[in-house]
């Protein structure tokens, strides 16, 4: 294996002589001598048999050789800051990783706004976010797949805490024959059409809640597709109101109105399955969920 010429250092000198407009000022942000600053410089440029500065009265300016250089060096300098960082993050316990499950009926501009107050602050943690169901999420949290679930009703043995509710409504399309009633008046008229369904993410045993009494039922995975189907004129589905409210202001879905049933209304909770293994970031994010709620966490 050959030995590299040139230092980090060396390149870490060079592109601060090029970013601050020369040697003496550069200097002065290193806290270093003017002097040392054209030797390393010099013997960089001797070692590599090429000219990458020259000088121009008080002011250093790059050749083209030294451009190209240049530009490479910072992805070289930077990357290995980033390694350095990662280094000093994981010997103070930060997660370089994160994974959140998210039951699907979560409004997902709460998450959206914790993890941009996360981003500043996250120091490189990369985020994973699983969109699951039902006992998909139950499923996450008792095997420990998450460092955060937001779930329906938690598994038992499990601490939660209540975050928000989320509201369920019967949908279809204005043009189904079931938009045509003002008020359905029982679930066996109901059970003579189409029912869309969301398939529970779980693996192994599934749980189905919910109404489904409907002989003739298509299970999709997410509520989009749904929706997608709902457009269509095919079937009727209980969906988020937070997600079709302004299909429904527009016309392009149909709330329907159901007698003894006109919504169900599901708590959300937040929960960490493993505090004993909870890190900072894990922590921070917590926080910054439940900030989106006006909780605090203690």
């Amino acid at each position: 294996m050959s030995r590299a010429k040139s230092t980090l250092e060396q390149w870490r000198i060079i592109q601060s002589v090029v970013d601050y407009g020369g040697y003496a000022q550069a200097a002065e942000k290193m806290n270093k001598s003017q002097s040392s600053l054209n030797h390393a410089v010099a013997k960089l440029q001797s070692q590599l048999g090429i000219q990458l500065l020259e000088v121009k009265g008080r002011k250093a300016y790059l050749t083209e050789q030294g451009e190209v250089l240049l530009r490479r060096s910072r992805h070289l300098t930077q990357t290995v800051d980033d390694l350095e960082l990662l280094a000093s993050n994981l010997g103070q316990g930060w997660e370089p990783n994160l994974t959140i499950a998210r039951e699907l009926i979560y409004p997902m501009h709460y998450l959206v706004g914790a993890l941009q107050a996360f981003l500043p602050h996250s120091r490189g943690t990369r985020v994973t976010i699983i969109d699951s169901v039902i006992s998909g999420t139950h499923e996450l949290i008792t095997q420990q797949q998450a460092d955060i679930a937001i779930c329906g009703v938690p598994p038992k043995g499990f601490i939660a805490e209540s975050i928000c509710e989320s509201e369920m409504i019967l949908v279809c399309s204005p043009e189904h024959a079931l938009a045509q009633q003002s008020v359905i008046n029982d679930d066996q008229e109901l059970a003579q059409h189409l029912q869309i369904v969301i398939k529970d993410t779980a693996k192994e045993k599934t749980i189905e809640t919910g109404w489904l009494k409907s002989e003739q039922r298509w299970t999709v995975t997410n509520f989009h597709e749904a929706i997608t189907i709902l457009k269509n004129g095919l079937g009727f589905c209980w969906l988020p109101a937070y997600l079709v409210s302004e299909d429904i202001a527009n016309k392009s879905l149909h709330r329907l109105s159901l007698i003894g049933s006109t919504s169900r209304k599901i708590q959300l909770s937040l929960v960490v399955p493993n505090r004993d293994r909870q890190g900072p970031a894990s922590q921070l994010l917590e926080s910054l969920i439940l900030k989106q709620h006006g909780l605090t966490r203690l």
